[in-house]
């Protein structure tokens, strides 16, 4: 599906189709413009978009080809960012993490999302209700926004692990999960590795823009950037540390919570294999085939192993469980 806004400087204009020719011919170069491209895999079409916007054709095979996540530091057409972000939206103890690009020229942003990025959904409906002038503020104040919102993201994210890992520390540190627990805290943490990478990327741009040469953000947006998305990456940055930190902790105490559990197993099923071992010997002694065994003759002999092998058995017993083995 292929979403088209274009910003007039008193209304956002939205037009929506499947077809990219029909699209491609709706665009006006005069307004700033933001194309959506969600599940949108066809190669062909997408040729035809970066071939419209005057970009170099090898943007289609990076696209396609799932390059490496971040910056693309040759600017010399366009921004070229590839994104991994991970979504509020859980399925079996893993964060859901939605793909990407997002391509920023002079007067227009692309962005193809291979999984529908619900933030920027939720931005764009904003955008309607809100009157801003991006056609006036440049596109690169809605790059700025996008960004923002992602960053938004990050903290409902974090909120959440927050709270599902307090539940997880109750059982850890009461004892009273199991082998399901740590797995659901080391799933949980894998998950979350790909926010590492959105940080980094996010700094590599920082790092980018103050280069001189830069041309695709301007200053009043440089400004933006560093007076107000740098400390919230930092302050993002040393929580998800903080949190991959806890998912350790909780691993490891789990971990040794599950070695104490077999630990203590094992004791019983040795101190039960001491427990009826005289057992053993007794019963195998006695069967034996000799003539001349002790007290075998006698009608008493059999009731009397009997009971002593039952005193024994409720002598080890209780003896074990006052030096609390059991």
């Amino acid at each position: 599906m292929l979403i088209l806004l274009t910003f007039h400087p008193d209304n956002l204009e939205i037009f929506t189709h499947r077809d990219v020719d029909t699209v491609l011919k709706r665009i006006d170069g005069s307004y700033n413009i933001w194309l959506r491209c969600i599940h949108f895999r066809d190669r062909t079409g997408t040729a035809k978009i970066i071939k419209h916007f005057g970009l170099n054709p090898s943007r289609v095979n990076m696209i396609f080809n799932h390059s490496p996540v971040g910056i693309d530091e040759d600017v010399e057409d366009c921004l070229f960012d590839s994104y991994e972000i991970l979504s509020s939206q859980i399925k079996n103890n893993e964060f859901e993490v939605v793909r990407g690009n997002i391509v920023v020229g002079n007067n227009f942003i692309i962005t193809f999302e291979i999984t529908e990025l619900k933030i920027l959904s939720i931005l764009a409906n904003n955008l309607q209700k809100r009157t801003l002038d991006i056609q006036k503020c440049g596109i690169d104040y809605l790059f700025y926004l996008i960004f923002k919102d992602i960053l938004n993201n990050y903290e409902t994210v974090f909120t959440y692990i927050s709270r599902k890992l307090d539940d997880l520390e109750d059982e850890v540190l009461d004892n009273s999960g199991d082998e399901s627990t740590y797995q659901k805290i080391a799933t949980m943490r894998q998950s979350t590795r790909s926010g590492r990478r959105n940080f980094q990327s996010i700094k590599l741009l920082m790092a980018i823009m103050d280069n001189e040469d830069f041309q695709w953000i301007g200053q009043p947006v440089k400004e933006l950037f560093n007076q107000e998305l740098v400390h919230h990456v930092d302050k993002l940055w040393q929580e998800y540390q903080a949190i991959r930190a806890w998912m350790s902790e909780l691993m490891e105490i789990q971990r040794d919570n599950i070695a104490s559990k077999t630990g203590e197993r094992i004791n019983r099923l040795t101190i039960l294999s001491s427990i009826f071992l005289p057992i053993t010997f007794l019963s195998g002694f006695y069967g034996m085939n000799f003539k001349y065994m002790p007290e075998l003759e006698q009608p008493w002999a059999y009731p009397v192993v009997i009971c002593m092998m039952a005193l024994i058995v409720i002598g080890s017993i209780t003896y074990a469980k006052k030096q609390r083995w059991l």
